[in-house]
């Protein structure tokens, strides 16, 4: 890394003497429009003496003028065109100016562009984005127009992500009308009075218009491809609804509850139960039962706390009928009566899209047609099974069916270990089941920093969980009533990486198996296939940065869209969606994922915002880390809980922030200060300037804070007031 910055230096300083000595020996001079008339008698003889070293050295130049982004570039082209013709004289100028382009495009990709992606990587995220797609698009539109000055284009292009063949391409092809013209008015340099009389208003407004083509054509096209799509589906004179929503969950909720505050007319329908899965399956649920597992995990460290001991009694079956009834006290947070006194039309049935304009919906009153102006699909995910083989002759649980159990499982089986997996895993561990946890990787919690994930783990293995990484799933057999599940024990298996020692088959008995290896999305059965609506490769709606699909009046949001599978970011998405469905004709705006927050409620939690430490190194983001250890903090010593840690993450000698990862108590609570910080830009001075209550989990942020102050203390500075006080005491 170091030798790395002092080559960038090195080269800097470099570029910058040759530009000092350009002006310092008045060399631009030499490229004038003057001097070009003056002396272009003597560069044609030359070149009719000379041709092979007169294109060499005029290419040479060209290349170099280009590449340090120095004034002159037009009277070259200017002379190009009067000492080589027009034929000759297109071809030299396109390539060199190209050729320096690119130079100027790599010098500052080089120098420039990890420092900028680096600090303003939560706000560039689109731009790169629409890079990646439509880079091409942009920059050829950017080099008809002779009004751009072609080396900020160079130097812009560099810090993006375009390729270098693309730009170069582009460029080539890009430049080449100007470049005609240029050499064109060098043929003709005796009537040439000034360079700005080279372009003429009407040759000015020919380039725009032919930059301008790309981006209509591209738009025109868009334009006839949705009057296509909608072709086959007239429109309704008059519509029964500004909006639809199929889907009562996070996301379906959020969308109708923004619609109807604004008075849209709007429907909300739902095939099963309102609240979706966070409500009946999923978030609340998984709470409910994790605290009543916690509960008895507390009871059995009662020696830690000072007391002799203490024993709990339980019939499983009523734990889960208290996690029932949990769900039930917040179900009316969801229900159709709120609902529909928000103003919302409450619908229950099955939706199936038949038109861009209209939802047929089969219920228990028969069959109705609802037009619309707007659809939002908010039909969620489901529980991923895989193909494995004899799954078919087991009762499998998963996330939606483990809450019907009422018998406790005496051997549990979670096959991954991801968040659900590991949720799901540590409360039936303390529940009282011999719980195996299987992970085909090397380690769970994957999508964590290794650090994080080890802290988990341990814990697991001092609760007794019976822990089998890198077991990669093949099989469930059934023998004599004895069921088990058939694994390939992988040797020196990495993520991703199937290659290794020979596998070693192993066999884990268990009464009930939990399959928790992801979630699919809700896309079949309801119209998306008829009506053609593009899915991803993995299997999600597509859809625009504005969460419109293919059909522009049909629009996504939740785990259907499968961009992040949390409830809030569901909600999140909703906003967009439904503002965007209403008021889009105005105004659209972009969904931001910039600051997206989520915890996984293992005991300790593990919670996190931004970018970790792997995916900072994966994405090549230079980085700065601190991290403080919670088994230092006074409150998670008062509380037994003196374990996890605070790790942030900041560019490079600034104190903003990038990402944090915590581990510990309440992690998932005390992470929303960071969540504010980088949501505003906030940084660690601010964190650390602020008062934070004692004895309290969330000093931790604090504390974090202060090892960045720490390790950013002006040294000599200090050196100096230290000499001050010395003095002040003799």
């Amino acid at each position: 890394m170091k030798n790395s910055l002092r080559f960038k230096l090195m080269l800097g300083a470099g570029i910058l003497i040759l530009v000092w000595l350009f002006f310092q020996f008045d060399l631009d001079r030499y490229f004038s429009l003057v001097t070009l008339k003056n002396d272009l008698g003597r560069f044609r003889v030359f070149y009719q003496g000379n041709k092979g070293l007169t294109i060499g050295v005029y290419m040479l130049v060209y290349i170099v003028m280009a590449a340090l982004s120095l004034p002159g570039a037009t009277v070259l082209t200017l002379a190009g065109g009067a000492v080589f013709g027009i034929f000759t004289g297109v071809i030299i100028v396109s390539f060199a100016s190209t050729i320096g382009a690119t130079l100027a495009f790599l010098f500052s990709r080089y120098m420039f562009r990890d420092w900028v992606q680096g600090k303003f990587s939560t706000k560039i995220n689109a731009i790169n984005a629409g890079i990646k797609k439509e880079g091409g698009v942009y920059l050829f539109t950017l080099r008809l127009v002779p009004v751009f000055p072609f080396f900020m284009i160079n130097l812009v292009m560099g810090l993006t992500p375009i390729s270098t063949g693309l730009f170069y391409l582009v460029s080539q092809i890009g430049m080449f009308p100007g470049t005609i013209v240029y050499i064109n008015a060098g043929t003709q340099l005796a009537k040439i009075d000034s360079l700005g009389g080279i372009l003429s208003p009407n040759i000015l407004f020919a380039f725009v218009l032919l930059g301008l083509f790309p981006l209509v054509a591209k738009k025109s096209m868009e334009w006839i491809k949705s009057k296509k799509i909608y072709a086959d589906y007239p429109r309704p004179k008059k519509f029964d609804y500004n909006l639809v929503v199929i889907g009562a969950g996070a996301a379906g909720l959020v969308s109708s509850y923004i619609a109807s505050a604004v008075k849209a007319k709007v429907a909300l329908i739902e095939e099963n139960r309102m609240g979706g899965d966070c409500l009946n399956t999923g978030c609340v649920p998984s709470k409910a039962l994790i605290a009543s597992a916690k509960l008895l995990s507390q009871a059995t460290r009662a020696k830690e706390f000072g007391f002799d001991d203490v024993k709990i009694s339980f019939d499983f079956a009523r734990v889960m009928d208290r996690v029932q009834s949990i769900v039930k006290k917040v179900a009316p947070h969801d229900s159709v009566e709120r609902y529909t006194a928000l103003g919302v039309d409450c619908i229950q049935g099955r939706a199936k899209i038949i038109s861009p304009f209209e939802v047929r919906v089969k219920g228990r009153n028969g069959d109705q047609i609802l037009t619309t102006r707007n659809i939002i699909v908010a039909t969620g995910a489901r529980p991923m099974v895989p193909k494995l083989k004899g799954i078919e002759n087991v009762q499998y649980l998963t996330s939606d069916t483990i809450w019907n159990i009422r018998t406790l499982p005496k051997r549990l089986v979670v096959l991954g270990a991801g968040p659900i997996g590991c949720e799901l895993a540590q409360a039936f561990l303390r529940l009282g089941s011999k719980v195996t946890l299987v992970q085909r990787g090397a380690r769970i919690m994957k999508k964590e920093d290794p650090d994080a994930a080890k802290i988990v783990m341990d814990r697991f293995g001092a609760e007794g969980m019976d822990l089998r990484l890198n077991h990669g799933a093949r099989e469930i057999r059934v023998n004599g009533g004895e069921k088990s599940l058939v694994c390939d024990h992988l040797y020196n298996y990495q993520d991703g990486d199937q290659d290794g020692d020979q596998a070693r088959e192993v066999l884990i008995p268990f009464d009930q198996i939990l399959v928790a290896l992801g979630r699919t999305p809700n896309t079949t059965g309801f119209g998306l296939e008829e009506l053609g609506v593009t899915l991803s490769p993995r299997g999600q709606i597509e859809t625009n940065g504005f969460l419109q699909t293919n059909y522009l009046n049909i629009f996504c949001s939740g785990d259907v869209h499968g961009q992040y599978l949390f409830t809030h970011t569901a909600a999140h998405e909703s906003w967009y969606a439904a503002v965007n469905a209403l008021f889009g004709r105005f105004k659209k705006f972009r969904v931001d994922y910039s600051v997206i927050p989520w915890a996984t409620y293992t005991d300790p939690e593990v919670a996190r915002v931004g970018i970790n430490e792997q995916e900072a190194v994966a994405a090549g983001i230079d980085y700065e880390m601190v991290t403080y250890g919670i088994a230092d903090l006074d409150r998670a010593m008062a509380d037994s809980q003196p374990h996890g840690f605070v790790k942030v993450l900041t560019i490079p000698g600034k104190d903003k922030i990038l990402g944090v990862t915590i581990v510990g108590h309440h992690g998932a609570d005390i992470i929303a200060e960071f969540v504010l910080a980088m949501k505003h830009g906030i940084g660690l001075n601010k964190i650390l300037g602020t008062i934070h209550i004692y004895p309290t989990m969330a000093e931790a942020n604090k504390y974090a804070a202060g090892l960045w102050k720490q390790h950013h203390a002006p040294e000599k500075l200090l050196t100096w007031v230290e000499k001050f006080h010395t003095w002040m005491r003799n």
